[in-house]
């Protein structure tokens, strides 16, 4: 199974497709990652990214489900973490 994340497009750089790249943010953090199997990605999209490469474009709002689940996982981790230490 995989796992692709959203993130949102910043900038892109390079012109032939193969070697395009661009600064997307994933929640505040921006990485560098490959636009090859996305040429028709532009700034401001959402892209899915597996393993350092984009792997599709996504809509704003299929971005922020994304975020919301992510989010929701978050909260039920917290929940469920046991301290590292029992009070005696």
């Amino acid at each position: 199974m995989c796992l692709a994340i959203p993130g949102e497009v910043l900038s892109i750089e390079g012109e032939e497709a193969l070697y395009r790249c661009g600064r997307v943010s994933f929640g505040g953090i921006v990485k560098r990652i490959s636009l090859a199997l996305t040429p028709e990605a532009v700034v401001g999209d959402y892209v899915l990214a597996h393993a350092g490469v984009a792997i599709g474009v996504i809509n704003p709002e299929e971005a922020q489900r994304t975020f919301d689940y992510l989010d929701e996982l978050a909260a039920l981790e917290e929940l469920t973490e046991t301290p590292d230490e029992i009070p005696s």
